[in-house]
């Protein structure tokens, strides 16, 4: 009991100096999705917009190591968008975890334009809705962004404190991918962006 109680004492500062550089990244990435806003030419919102830019939490159990299955047979298909286009992606494979006692599978996705550029070909996608969605995060679902680099022995970390509205969250006009039906998941996945609390751009 004593050589027990002496090692969790050890690992005590360990575990809270890793929890404090986590949120400590999760803050860098946030500060810069929001100047990214600012940056990018055709963003829907100002800087002073950001400030209605709102986030659960940091909570790094949502931060998930998945089971990775990759799928090369996969065929190319359209993905319809909020604006009424379509886009056309394929699926790259699948991912298999357990959240809140649920086991959970994803699809991730390859833009098919982003191929043909140098510098996103290596790009993944997952767009997806929770049970959160409509109540307490944007209905029409949010987004992650991953690499094929980001995959490794067959299993893949996706951080759900970097999950994303799409432009359509805060103004209309853009083609935002509906997130496919076997990527709505029932669980609540209370991390990353929340709500926009700034008034919707028609």
């Amino acid at each position: 009991m004593k050589y027990t109680v002496l090692v969790l004492l050890a690992l005590t500062p360990f575990t809270g100096l890793r929890a404090q550089n986590y949120k400590a990244e999760i803050a860098k990435w946030r500060k810069e999705y929001k100047e990214a806003f600012v940056k990018e030419e055709r963003s829907p919102l100002k800087a002073n917009d950001t400030a209605s830019l709102r986030f659960f939490e940091t909570d790094e159990k949502y931060k998930i190591t998945a089971k990775f299955y990759a799928t090369p047979d996969s065929k190319p298909f359209e993905m319809p968008t909020y604006s009424g286009k379509t886009k056309t992606f394929k699926q790259y494979g699948t991912a298999m975890f357990v959240l809140n006692d649920t086991v959970v599978t994803l699809c991730i996705y390859q833009n098919i334009k982003l191929l043909e550029d140098k510098k996103h070909k290596d790009h993944l996608f997952i767009p997806f809705t929770d049970g959160t969605s409509y109540t307490e995060t944007y209905a029409g679902g949010r987004y992650i962004d991953l690499e094929i680099k980001d995959i490794k022995s067959e299993k893949l970390v996706i951080d759900f404190n970097k999950a994303y509205n799409p432009y359509c969250a805060y103004a209309t006009g853009y083609n935002c991918p509906i997130p496919p039906i076997e990527n709505r998941m029932s669980v609540a996945v209370k991390a990353g962006e929340k709500l926009f609390s700034g008034k919707h751009k028609d």
